[in-house]
């Protein structure tokens, strides 16, 4: 078997972190394989452009026989599966790309990975990997002093996406049960960095904030999420991959518990110091706007993560402070991009030689 592992979504938010990632400290090829939707960014791996170690290919997990080529003709000895719809208020406006992603893309992933596997030699099969890289959100919501999630949490899942990313978590851990594929499956919480698309909650404020305009919090800000720093997130993937059990779960977690107001005002607080010549006269804090409350909103995610860090030996490098001013310096030092992202310009940066494919729009 060679060392090339399989990267679904790797021109995504932390799909590109985990590619980069790899290529930097493992050295090994990547297959790189992306819809490049909205949420496919290739300026985020512009700098492997020319690099051998990472080959992308365009296509959709839910063209089957163009999976199976991949498989036949790059034979990875491992996947990684971060292509999917995530973001919960597309997922409210239109759930059915959720459904065909989330679901039916997971499932043809892991069909034709086990078709794949069935025909590997004895020897080879001992060291395949599948793993299929999941949310926090399918546990549902916590209540106040509620004990944060374990890997035997029930699932509860409140919205289109987490009810999607639940039924691709059942089916992978199905394929395990039924068929011996050496799936792993973990659930992370609420990552954030660098090449974040900017629908999500920091790159959001930031890009607001440097241009004057109201920063929009969900009803009252008192939500919780719990924030995992992507490189933090990235290292847990390698060792999982490295020493996980298959048909094991592992959750993913830096006990960073903020609300969704206080990540704000930190971020509002980060500007201040590293951009004050930006600063609106009141401050950027006083750009904080109330909004109406989303559909369902879940009130508090809080994973625990003990047994990564005891089974597994992974701790997170960065506290939120340290990875959320990474962050904020990142999205100042990269303004370019974040600007592309907003005006859609991003879509227009191609990879030379990389073919159009029919449906990839």
């Amino acid at each position: 078997m060679n060392d090339t592992i399989l990267v679904t979504g790797g021109a995504g938010f932390i799909g590109s972190n985990f590619v980069l990632d790899w290529v930097n400290r493992v050295g090994t090829r990547v297959l790189n394989l992306d819809k490049l939707t909205y949420a496919g960014n290739l300026q985020n791996l512009a700098s492997l452009e020319q690099n051998p170690l990472h080959v992308l290919e365009r296509g959709d997990i839910l063209d089957r026989p163009f999976i199976r080529s991949l498989f036949k003709q790059y034979q990875p000895r491992a996947v990684i599966h971060f292509a999917a719809e995530s973001h919960v208020d597309r997922s409210i406006a239109g759930p059915e790309v959720f459904v065909q992603t989330n679901v039916v893309g997971t499932f043809n992933l892991l069909e034709e990975a086990r078709r794949y596997w069935d025909d590997m030699a004895s020897s080879d099969k001992e060291g395949f990997r599948f793993i299929h890289v999941s949310t926090d959100e399918v546990y549902g919501s916590l209540k106040p002093g509620e004990a944060p999630f374990t890997e035997t949490t029930p699932y509860a899942p409140n919205s289109p996406y987490s009810a999607s990313k639940a039924g691709s978590d059942h089916l992978a851990r199905s394929f395990f049960h039924t068929y011996g594929l050496p799936v792993i499956v973990t659930n992370c919480s609420n990552n954030y960095g660098p090449c974040q698309f900017p629908e999500k909650l920091i790159p959001l404020v930031i890009g607001q904030a440097l241009t004057g305009q109201n920063l929009p919090v969900y009803g009252d800000g008192q939500n919780i999420r719990d924030w995992l720093y992507v490189t933090d997130h990235c290292h847990a993937l390698r060792k999982i991959l490295a020493h996980g059990k298959p048909g094991e779960g592992y959750n993913v977690g830096s006990r960073n518990e903020r609300t969704n107001l206080e990540v704000v005002q930190l971020v509002c607080g980060l500007l201040e110091e590293m951009a004050p010549e930006r600063r609106p006269k009141a401050g950027y804090a006083s750009l904080v706007t109330f909004v109406r409350d989303r559909a369902g909103h879940d009130w508090r995610y809080a994973i625990n993560a003990d047994k990564i860090e005891r089974q597994l030996g992974w701790t997170p490098l960065e506290t939120f402070e340290t990875g959320l001013r990474k962050t904020v310096l990142w999205y100042l030092t990269h303004e370019t991009w974040l600007k592309d992202c907003i005006s859609g310009r991003y879509r227009t940066f191609r990879f030379s030689g990389l073919p159009h494919r029919e449906g990839c729009e």
